[in-house]
């Protein structure tokens, strides 16, 4: 099996390259595209997201873009040759934040960073921007207790390793409008 050169794009480069302009006109930003090869067929795993702001991309949306990227799909140069399957979703929870966008459209939300040189912190998202984020870490408790918060923290981007958003099945304080209706919607 031989290697592509580095200078020769992946063929999910090519393929969000080419969907970029479909999904930038449905007001969404193409976060990633992921080809997967089986034995007989390909997936093609296409993730979008918010441009900006919190929130989740809501169902007929996702369902908007996932028809004008299957179009684009019909009439690409660049797609799969063989059979494939298209999958068009938004990021995951568990998806890592890797950019500020993805720190920024989190904001409010309890998240882990994982920091170079010193411990783990799990807490609220309270602002990001360009450079760094600030977060109000959860100090442990016992068990019953009512959890406390620490001191606000910012953080460089070049000092966190890795982050992620923390699921929370119980959250202290009123939920907005909008985060109710996400909730409503990921429980259909």
């Amino acid at each position: 099996m031989s290697e592509q050169p580095a200078s020769t794009p992946s063929e999910g480069q090519r393929l969000k390259e080419y969907l970029e302009p479909t999904v930038s006109a449905q007001g969404l930003f193409l976060e990633d595209v992921e080809v997967r090869s089986g034995a007989d067929h390909r997936t093609v795993n296409v993730i979008i997201d918010l441009v900006e702001g919190t929130g989740n991309v809501d169902l007929d949306t996702l369902a908007e873009a996932s028809q004008a990227v299957s179009e684009a799909m019909d009439h690409s140069p660049v797609a799969p040759g063989a059979a494939y399957d298209l999958e068009v979703s938004s990021p995951g929870v568990g998806r890592p934040l890797t950019l500020p966008r993805h720190w920024r459209r989190n904001v409010g939300r309890l998240v882990k960073v994982n920091l170079m040189g010193e411990d783990n912190i799990t807490g609220r998202l309270t602002a990001a921007d360009d450079t760094t984020i600030t977060v109000v870490p959860d100090i442990p408790v016992k068990k019953g207790m009512k959890a406390k918060q620490g001191e606000p923290r910012t953080l460089a981007y070049d000092t966190i390793r890795r982050g992620v958003v923390d699921v929370e099945f119980t959250r202290s304080g009123p939920l907005d409008d909008e985060a109710v209706e996400i909730d409503e919607a990921q429980e259909a």
